[in-house]
């Protein structure tokens, strides 16, 4: 740990392809210049094809790693990405319930590209329930926000009124990313919160890989969170960041 480097922790899957979950995380918050501890939720066997076996850790081995960071250092920032199952998820939840100050990004890891289901169907409910309320800002892709607000979404229009949805459902910050929508000039996330509601857009890419682009994305935000950026000053810096990966794919 280099000195003076604020510390963010990362709670998510182990990717054994290395180009998301917690091995983005871990080279995100590195490039940031923030300090990296991590509890993973779950081992894979991944790469960009496949999600092949998941094995998840016992909820008592996640709260063992995020007590023993948390005993050690002072905690910035944190997010999550995969957390898999009913029980992880309140494991996860009542660490942040007992510790309210430090600001969460939650990336409600739901499907894999390959479409591999990453959060168990009776886990959405909790997480919505149990996490999202505590969270400082939720992530959602598309697909996520329409299983949270039960609407579909197909413009720009429909992720402004899906982020301000969210958000007045479960008072945390809502971005929800618009990659995936099929807008010709650029990629366009609509975020809302306390403070408003602003469209954030950069150019769009033709890249077909993009595997591990929401993890880093999230992991952005945090790294700029736990430097002590505000939030909407975190999304952008992090959207500007997750446009320069992309660009380098090209």
């Amino acid at each position: 740990m280099r000195s003076g480097e604020p510390v963010a922790l990362t709670i998510a899957g182990s990717d054994s392809g290395g180009e998301a979950g917690i091995q983005a995380d871990l080279k995100t918050f590195a490039a940031l210049k923030v300090h990296c501890a991590s509890a993973i939720t779950c081992i894979t066997a991944q790469n960009r094809k496949a999600v092949t076996r998941i094995e998840p850790c016992s909820p008592r081995m996640v709260r063992a790693q995020i007590e023993a960071v948390a005993d050690e250092f002072e905690i910035a920032a944190a997010k999550t990405g995969m957390l898999y199952s009913v029980a992880i998820v309140r494991e996860v939840a009542a660490f942040f319930r007992r510790s309210p100050r430090i600001p969460l990004v939650v990336d409600p890891v739901m499907i894999s590209t390959s479409g591999r289901r990453l959060l168990q169907t009776d886990a959405i409910k909790i997480l919505k329930r149990e996490l999202l309320p505590l969270a400082a800002i939720v992530t959602p892709n598309v697909a996520e926000a329409e299983v949270f607000t039960g609407k579909s979404i197909a413009s720009v229009d429909d992720l402004r009124a899906a982020a301000r949805d969210i958000h007045q459902l479960f008072g945390c910050a809502a971005l929800v990313k618009g990659g995936h929508l099929r807008r010709a000039d650029c990629a366009v996330d609509a975020l809302c919160g306390k403070e408003g509601e602003w469209l954030i857009s950069a150019p769009r890419m033709d890249v077909k890989a993009l595997h591990g682009t929401g993890c880093v994305y999230s992991a952005a935000i945090a790294a700029w969170l736990a430097r002590g950026k505000p939030l909407r000053a975190s999304v952008e810096l992090a959207k500007r960041y997750i446009t320069r990966q992309i660009a380098t794919q090209l």
